[in-house]
């Protein structure tokens, strides 16, 4: 699979963080589909082209949102993406943050290092003091991604999303500059 050439915004030791570009969509649907297994019925990211534009556009265009790619530094293969969606400023600076590992990096650690990259980029050059991750109660390996990244359980709200054509329950994660060390 072709593999844009962006700059990263930051890099760890086996991933590079970039935002999306309307360039990805071929990499991008392509592990969407092969990781179709892997995401139901917890997430349905775009895949095919006709979706993955206006979901694109949304993250590149809409200030209120943030896309992030996590790719492999080794052949920067698409491992995953982070979202920051809902973003505010002012005296809240907060987001909330979507995300999906793709099959083939899954149980890999490159997500945790990828959202720990997001997590320090959204506190920094951003400038938000507040993540908050909201996940389905049976998603251990998502709950288990957000608790591996430092965040904390702070609540639980009943049919809380309309995913999948049901409104589903979500404990609720949250972290914040303080909590990593940036004030």
């Amino acid at each position: 699979m072709p593999h844009v050439a962006v700059p990263y915004l930051a890099e760890g030791p086996r991933v590079g963080l970039r935002h999306f570009t309307h360039g990805d969509a071929e990499e991008f649907v392509a592990r969407a589909r092969e990781s179709r297994e892997l995401h139901r019925p917890w997430l349905f990211p775009p895949d095919t082209a006709r979706a993955f534009a206006p979901y694109a556009a949304r993250l590149i265009e809409d200030p209120a949102r943030a896309g992030f790619l996590v790719c492999e530094r080794d052949g920067g293969a698409i491992a995953g993406f982070v979202n920051i969606n809902n973003i505010v400023h002012g005296a809240f600076r907060s987001g909330a943050l979507g995300y999906g590992a793709f099959a083939h990096a899954a149980g890999r650690g490159l997500m945790r290092e990828g959202l720990g990259l997001v997590v320090r980029y959204a506190f920094g050059p951003m400038r938000l003091h507040r993540l908050e991750i909201n996940v389905q109660p049976g998603n251990t390996a998502s709950i288990g991604l957000a608790r591996a990244c430092g965040f904390q359980r702070e609540g639980f709200s009943p049919r809380m999303l309309h995913i999948d054509g049901a409104w589903r329950d979500h404990e609720r994660w949250a972290i914040t500059a303080e909590s990593v060390g940036v004030d």
